[in-house]
């Protein structure tokens, strides 16, 4: 197979898109601040509500504004360099969040990434999902629930604003956060799962 095909667009847009999306700012940040190994504190998992178990608010902060960032860069800098391929970058760069291979395929659940993507692909897109996560985070106060409805949003809007072009991508990325939220999703049925703000059990 020529090299120029294995080498062509849609790979760089892939590799460009899995690369940005896979950095784990959680885990960097809260090493570099001396908040220990974040895989090692509560859910272990390498998201901002994580990092807010540290009691570090600006640190969960960071994590989760950085993490948004990177699906965004992801997608501008292939819709600029590679346009046309945009879709393939914010799939990869929500990918590398969820499965980097830095941390060996074990990442985030990819709610605030897959803000960034949308937001990137379609702003109006980003807007209902900002609503939806950040009003119910503030109301219900259960960040499994918020990030889980928001990622269902996306799909639902896409159609509904006519954007039918990202409405595929966007459920096969919804049921990936759904599927990375198994654990909270059995802690609800059992009442368990705790609310921002709470300490787990």
């Amino acid at each position: 197979m020529p090299t120029e095909i294995i080498w062509g667009p849609p790979t760089w847009a892939l590799l460009i898109g899995y690369l940005l999306g896979s950095i784990p700012f959680g885990v960097i940040l809260t090493r570099v601040a001396g908040a220990g190994d974040l895989r090692s504190i509560g859910s272990g998992n390498i998201g901002a509500t994580n990092v807010l178990r540290t009691g570090r608010k600006g640190l969960a902060a960071a994590t989760l504004i950085l993490d948004l960032l990177k699906g965004v860069v992801a997608v501008l800098v292939v819709r600029y360099w590679l346009p046309g391929e945009e879709a393939l970058a914010a799939a990869a760069a929500f990918v590398g969040h969820c499965y980097p291979i830095w941390l060996k395929f074990r990442g985030g659940k990819g709610v605030a990434t897959l803000m960034g993507v949308v937001t990137a692909l379609y702003w109006p897109l980003g807007l209902v999902y900002a609503v939806v996560w950040l009003g119910l985070l503030a109301t219900i106060r259960i960040s499994a629930v918020a990030g889980m409805t928001a990622a269902i949003s996306a799909p639902l809007a896409a159609a509904v604003m006519g954007r039918f072009d990202l409405v595929l991508l966007l459920i096969a990325l919804a049921l990936i956060v759904i599927w990375k939220h198994g654990s909270n999703i059995d802690r609800l049925l059992a009442g368990t799962e705790p609310r921002i703000g709470k300490k787990r059990d």
